[in-house]
């Protein structure tokens, strides 16, 4: 049998719910997929999502380590960084940066953990054998 990878999902480490779904939810625009608890009062584990971004955040000690960060790849950058821009968090007020690789938009959440969404440079026809 061949060995394939199917998806990788990160996993945040958070410290507050309604923290965490201000930011993801309110701010990002994701959707809480699923939550998980042992009992109602232990730690939450959740998955949000829009569309191929999913992330898991993990209230649970050991899961994760605060301040990590994870690169992903998208298109419409700059369209999210004006959907963003628009909406009325006071806590990030993020900006495009343009490198080597292409254009990115770093996200802080409020757990310091880093969302570095990248919409690489289009391909130089010249690079094609």
């Amino acid at each position: 049998m061949d060995i394939v990878f199917r998806r990788t999902v990160p996993v945040f480490r958070i410290f507050d719910v309604a923290k965490a779904h201000e930011f993801y939810v309110d701010y990002l625009g994701c959707t809480v997929d699923w939550e998980h608890r042992f009992e109602p009062e232990m730690p939450l584990y959740t998955q949000v999502s829009r569309g191929d971004l999913v992330l898991h955040l993990s209230e649970h000690h050991g899961d994760a380590t605060p301040g990590s960060t994870v690169y992903t790849e998208l298109s419409g950058v700059r369209e999210l960084h004006a959907e963003l821009a628009g909406k009325d968090y006071p806590y990030l007020r993020p900006g495009l940066e343009q490198d080597e690789i292409g254009t990115c938009l770093t996200l802080t959440d409020p757990f310091g953990n880093r969302l570095r969404l990248n919409e690489p440079h289009p391909a130089d026809p010249s690079d094609t054998p």
